[in-house]
């Protein structure tokens, strides 16, 4: 039966069903692996930032085209550096939609592991950043 309200316990099913808790340690080395996850998802956000400013620095200005059409790519605006930014993009959407599903267990030590997790990851890896970023990112975990 999935709990449907916060509750606290060691005994948790996280992600999938052959990931179960019942013993403290279990649930101790689940919590530090949910705080380790959150942190890399924002060193991982805060690499996908960074390579976006250095590709968008370092590309060339392209002419003005005489037809304006914003839904279709020229062979050249496809890049290896875009490339990889939509690869980051997604291995960070990935992890971000993940930690969202861990914290639905409802658990309320996840819940806190998380959370810590990424505001440690924050004041680590982000919280630097000396100019103001504007993100694309619709999603509220970015």
């Amino acid at each position: 039966m999935m709990h449907m309200t916060l509750y606290w316990g060691k005994k948790v099913t996280l992600l999938v069903d052959s990931w179960k808790t019942t013993t403290l340690l279990a649930y101790l080395i689940t919590l530090f692996a949910c705080f380790l996850f959150a942190a890399f998802y924002q060193y991982m956000e805060n690499r996908r930032i960074r390579f976006k400013s250095l590709a968008s620095a370092s590309a060339d200005p392209s002419p003005p085209s005489s037809v304006n059409s914003p839904l279709l790519l020229s062979k050249r605006s496809i890049s290896a550096a875009k490339f990889a930014e939509a690869l980051l993009f997604g291995v960070n959407s990935a992890i971000g939609y993940l930690l969202m599903l861990a914290i639905m267990s409802f658990n309320g030590g996840v819940f806190l592991s998380i959370v810590a997790g990424l505001s440690v990851g924050y004041l680590l890896f982000r919280s630097g950043d000396d100019e103001a970023v504007v993100l694309d990112n619709p999603c509220a975990c970015a």
